[in-house]
């Protein structure tokens, strides 16, 4: 009621709105933008989770640059990882509710709506328990690169296909590029599931990180010969190679895999081909897995989201400087700096806060 005029004024309600970062074309990180949205509501199947954490990947850049196809969609959140809490579900989910802490994977795959926004609505299938001794700091620093580091070291013939204590007893993993997010993971789960850990770094700076995640031997690729000093720790070569620059690597590979070893590749730095020496490769009986999260299937991104779970809550799989994978913290309204910061190769993990 006007109390000047005595009329009534029925006011419609207003939608509650939240800070989403957009972007409308593929292209730099000056194609994203930060806009005002409705709260979306969840539909059969989903989860409104309300984001504490968003975790930058290269993924991430390399979607919204178009370097992976072009965008399906009218406007795209981008980043597949982070954490938060449930703040709604759509009908037909069961064994979430509102309050539970979650952790995010792949929300963005196949959708427009990835992390980098206050609430996001993500498909139950992607949206797990949060253990309540695990920060939104790991949470948001999970899926893509502890799922993909899982799933490099279930892919061998003779190893397992699930990861726990003792899953690995007796084997020798080698990880390359132990201080990135998918080593750093690979050297925790690899410990974690009994392993005898080797890692490649290019430095000193770097073998620190590795050490920190707990790899049992660090080797300096530039300072001497790598071979020899594998050789020298693993007399019968390493069982599991996680690789991230097969066309670098690909004759230190074969210089070191033991029979019937597993090289999983999991990225191309260093060049989009490589070429296999076909003798040393067929003696040992070499498997060549190549790992992509997006296309494993349904039962793989199972596996990899309970194991990798149990694995936090055991406290294996933490972030920071201490745990070997110093965090860069950005704010939402920065997320144009935390996607550069992963495009130039910057060492550890990219956080936004919301």
């Amino acid at each position: 009621m006007n109390s000047v005029t005595g009329i009534s004024i029925t006011r419609a309600p207003v939608a509650p709105s939240m800070k989403a970062i957009r972007y409308t074309r593929t292209g730099d990180s000056s194609v994203l933008t930060l806009e005002d949205r409705d709260i979306p509501e969840p539909g059969p199947g989903e989860v409104r989770v309300k984001v504490a954490v968003s975790g930058v990947n290269p993924t991430d850049w390399k979607n919204r640059s178009g370097a992976t196809g072009e965008l399906a969609f009218d406007e795209v959140s981008p980043n597949q990882d982070g954490a938060g809490t449930v703040d709604a579900t759509g009908p037909g989910v069961e064994g979430l509710a509102k309050g539970d802490r979650v952790w995010l994977y792949l929300s963005q795959y196949q959708r427009p709506s990835g992390t980098a926004q206050e609430y996001t609505v993500v498909s139950a299938d992607h949206v797990v328990r949060l253990p309540e001794n695990v920060s939104f700091d790991v949470g948001a620093s999970l899926g893509v690169p502890a799922m993909t580091a899982h799933r490099a070291l279930t892919v061998s013939e003779d190893g397992p296909t699930r990861l726990h204590p003792s899953a690995l007893d007796g084997k020798t993993v080698l990880v390359a590029g132990g201080a990135g997010a998918v080593g750093h993971a690979a050297i925790q789960l690899a410990r974690w599931a009994g392993a005898t850990v080797v890692t490649t770094v290019s430095g000193p700076e770097k073998a620190a990180l590795a050490t920190a995640a707990g790899a049992h031997h660090v080797v300096n690729y530039k300072t001497g010969d790598a071979a020899s000093e594998i050789r020298a720790i693993a007399p019968n070569g390493v069982d599991l190679i996680v690789e991230v620059a097969p066309a670098q690597n690909a004759e230190l590979n074969a210089a070191v895999a033991a029979n019937r070893a597993s090289i999983a590749i999991y990225a191309n730095n260093g060049g989009d081909s490589f070429t296999l020496d076909i003798r040393p490769n067929m003696v040992t009986n070499a498997r060549y897995q190549f790992v992509l999260l997006y296309t494993v299937g349904a039962d793989a991104l199972k596996a990899a989201e309970e194991d990798v779970t149990a694995a936090a809550a055991a406290g294996v799989l933490e972030v920071g400087e201490d745990a070997g994978l110093p965090l860069h913290r950005f704010s939402l309204a920065d997320t144009a700096a935390a996607h550069d910061a992963v495009e130039n190769g910057t060492v550890g993990k990219v956080l936004i806060d919301l």
